[in-house]
């Protein structure tokens, strides 16, 4: 009976090869964590106003999504992070405790690193702008480490983006419930302060797919970027606000204004000048051909 020529090919695994076993990954994870253990500090340096802290990595750990809840604290910051651009491969996990990321806030406002007991529901937005600061970080740093380990130069670096961030890992729901992960624990350790950890969680799939062969992209010639004072952009209107004076009144004195009052108020020596409520730049009052003027005096 001839063979029916809808049927699939069949490959032998001698040729498509198979996927690297958790164990074979294992090195793999633990050589990213080396790598992050010397890249890691600098970043961090610069949220501590300069000092360089000591990063270690643990052995990787097998794990899953039901052991990282059950292993973290009643408030935790969990960070979906890609590999690369594409939102819907390679995902990874960043997982930070609450309590060390409390004491970090404390201390960068001149306090003990005291923590807060009880711990609250949520982040105060002070440890969200924290969080931020730190996911960027942490995704620099490790699109370096994922880069060496196929020694890629900067035009065929990997790049790790912050995704999303949520104090429930259920709701951020970052991987398939039965994902088989392997978990990198690294230890700060700042020189004015206690030790904290940040974890990875790595599902088999991204590894399996970091250490495939990956051909590096065909180098052209790099697009110049587009100059501000050249067109498109030169001609483009944009309105800029300079704030002189920013007062809070409260409700009682705002309701009870009358004409003829006299408010006392008080020019702040630097001005902001505003685009779409973002400063970018800062200057003083002063007056030029009978008009209103400022000078700049930084730009951002």
């Amino acid at each position: 009976m001839p063979a029916d020529p809808r049927a699939p090919a069949s490959h032998c695994p001698e040729l498509i090869g198979a996927e690297p076993s958790v164990a074979e990954l294992e090195p793999v994870l633990a050589r990213i964590g080396d790598r992050l253990a010397r890249t890691l500090p600098a970043g961090l340096a610069r949220l501590s106003g300069g000092d360089i802290p000591l990063v270690k990595a643990a052995p990787p750990q097998r794990a899953s999504l039901d052991s990282l809840r059950e292993e973290g604290e009643a408030l935790s910051a969990y960070c979906l992070m890609n590999v690369d651009r594409d939102p819907d491969s390679l995902p990874l996990l960043a997982v930070f405790d609450a309590a060390p990321l409390f004491r970090l806030v404390d201390r960068a406002f001149g306090g003990p690193g005291d923590v807060p007991e009880p711990l609250p529901d949520t982040f105060p937005l002070s440890a969200e702008l924290l969080l931020a600061r730190l996911e960027t970080g942490l995704a620099e740093a490790l699109g370096v480490a994922l880069s060496a380990l196929d020694g890629h130069d900067d035009d065929g670096r990997r790049r790790v983006v912050p995704v999303r961030r949520d104090t429930s890992l259920r709701h951020l729901d970052p991987f398939p419930a039965d994902a088989d992960l392997l978990a990198l624990a690294l230890q700060v350790e700042a020189p004015d302060g206690g030790p904290w950890s940040v974890t990875l969680a790595l599902p088999i799939a991204t590894l399996a797919a970091i250490t495939a062969p990956r051909r590096a992209p065909a180098r052209h010639r790099r697009a110049l970027p587009a100059r501000p004072e050249q067109e498109p952009f030169a001609s483009m209107p944009l309105e800029v606000t300079a704030v002189l004076v920013d007062m809070p009144l409260s409700m009682a004195r705002l309701s009870g204004l009358r004409p003829g009052e006299i408010l006392p108020v008080a020019v702040a020596r630097s001005v902001p000048l505003r685009i779409d409520g973002r400063t970018l730049a800062s200057g003083t009052i002063g007056e030029i051909d009978d008009r209103v003027a400022v000078q700049v005096t930084h730009a951002f």
